[in-house]
């Protein structure tokens, strides 16, 4: 007799479907898994016969065949263990017929027949809405999380004993509460002292999305900045909140059960590898720049980082994705983030007064930051050493005031465009509606030489942005002389 049931595996952030069949046949007993499972996939069988065993059924003595569909996709993962067990109780006639019908099973078994969560439970109810499947069963912290998708049933269930009860929809397990939301305690602006144009550029970054650098000395309040950065970043929408949650639970690190409202902010430590950062592996899985999906990637000592992790970032920031190929697998990995990064003028962090490094320190500082991923930078302004007035002198803007600032601004953009203005593409740049000063200026530095192509758009997207700080319709001269400004000679001064 041949059972089947349906169950998901992870590939990449997304959930895939993979149909279970289970074949009981007379002969020696024995019991094989086909399908190309990975080690995890094949050690089920001793979980999965240990479980069935403790949870009051009978292993079936018989020449047992579970295969895993399609066969042409990798298996990965404990979440298999349930519906593997489901599919063999079905086989073996101890579920009702039909049982499984309309229902997917998504846990890891403990010997004892105990249900575990596993990783990717939101993405694996996105992806049962897409297949039409009305029903995800699956460990109780597990089905909370499922629950925040719409249109699908999650059904908890706290051992494989109860599988008839839960699948027939004869006994429902409550959801366990979800987790209390994290309060704020974000360091606020006002902290900050003597860095007017630093916090400037700072809201402009965060009301349009676009990419930032912040050269300076040591101890200027470079790394300060940036981690007041999420306290005015606009929240999260509706469907970008479960898009990031769906990338932490996959990653593991999300909140279970709630939706993440605040915008992700990422800080690896300058050692972390290419693959780390931009991800991949053997086994594709979303590195820094995925986990920093719609929010910050903050890049502390950036002249620190290795140059093939750098360049890396190239693509994501262009493209605001990236697609990892490992021979006939292919996984598209999310990277749409606001880039922020700090470093030093140069290795000694002197800069201009009392530099003390050679020649060829400041040649290998220097080759480092490419052209084309500076190329790529948005903003980029000098953080210098305050002075002893300005440092003891009144507090500055609160976060308050210009998250008010940069909500008003995503919002025009939003209204006008329906995405931030560094995500907005080339084709619809004319929607920035430019004056014809603004088009003098822009045009004047292209012809100069100051702005590539490339650069040029950036620099047309940061004028819309400032237009849209001070809520204007039209981008004016004045805001284009902005946006030049903070682009001006930025590969020389990313350095020394």
């Amino acid at each position: 007799m041949v059972s089947r049931t349906a169950a998901f595996v992870i590939d990449g952030v997304d959930a895939v479907r993979v149909t279970v069949e289970a074949d009981l046949r007379p002969g020696l007993p024995s019991f094989s898994v086909v399908g190309m499972p990975d080690r995890a996939v094949t050690e089920a069988r001793e979980r999965v016969r240990a479980a069935i065993a403790n949870s009051g059924f009978e292993f079936p003595l018989r020449r047992l065949v579970v295969n895993l569909a399609p066969a042409g996709l990798r298996k990965e993962g404990p979440a298999l263990d349930l519906a593997i067990a489901g599919a063999v109780l079905a086989a073996s006639g101890q579920l009702p017929e039909g049982a499984l019908e309309d229902v997917a099973l998504f846990a890891e078994l403990s010997l004892d027949g105990r249900l575990q969560p596993c990783r990717g439970a939101l993405a694996a109810a996105e992806a049962a809405r897409r297949e039409g499947t009305g029903r995800l069963v699956a460990a109780p912290a597990s089905a909370l999380e499922a629950s925040l998708v719409s249109g699908v049933q999650a059904v908890a269930l706290g051992h494989l004993s109860r599988l008839a009860g839960a699948v027939g929809g004869s006994r429902h397990e409550p959801l366990p509460p979800a987790p209390p939301c994290a309060e704020g305690g974000l360091p606020d602006l006002s902290d900050v002292r003597g860095h007017a144009l630093a916090v400037e550029a700072l809201v402009t970054a965060a009301a349009g999305g676009h990419n930032l650098l912040m050269v300076g000395p040591p101890g200027t309040g470079k790394t300060m900045l940036a981690r007041r950065l999420s306290g005015i970043l606009p929240p999260l929408t509706e469907a970008e909140a479960l898009e990031v949650t769906r990338i932490q639970g996959v990653a593991g690190i999300g909140p279970g059960g709630a939706l993440t409202r605040a915008r992700p902010f990422r800080a690896p430590h300058h050692s972390v590898s290419a693959s780390g950062l931009v991800g991949g592996g053997t086994v594709p899985t979303p590195g820094e720049a995925t986990l920093a999906h719609r929010g910050v990637l903050f890049l502390d000592e950036l002249s620190e980082f290795s140059r093939p992790a750098l360049e890396a970032l190239r693509v994501p920031l262009e493209e605001g994705e990236l697609t990892v190929t490992r021979g006939q697998r292919t996984v598209r990995l999310p990277a749409s983030f606001a880039l922020v990064a700090a470093t030093n003028p140069c290795p000694c962090g002197r800069g201009d007064e009392g530099c003390r490094c050679t020649e060829a320190d400041l040649a290998r500082h220097g080759r480092r930051l490419s052209g084309p991923l500076v190329d790529r930078l948005d903003l980029l302004v000098r953080v210098e050493r305050p002075s002893s007035a300005a440092l003891a002198g009144p507090a500055g803007t609160t976060s308050e005031a210009e998250a008010e600032r940069v909500g008003r601004a995503r919002e025009r953009q939003l209204e006008r465009s329906g995405c931030p203005n560094a995500l907005l593409p080339v084709g619809r740049l004319g929607e920035a509606r430019c004056s014809a000063a603004a088009e003098a200026e822009l045009t004047r530095a292209y012809d100069a030489g100051a702005l590539s192509a490339r650069g040029r758009d950036r620099a047309l997207r940061v004028a819309r942005t400032i237009a849209d700080l001070r809520g204007a319709d039209e981008v004016a001269g004045q805001d284009v002389a902005g946006a030049l400004a903070y682009r001006h000679d930025a590969a020389s001064s990313a350095v020394r």
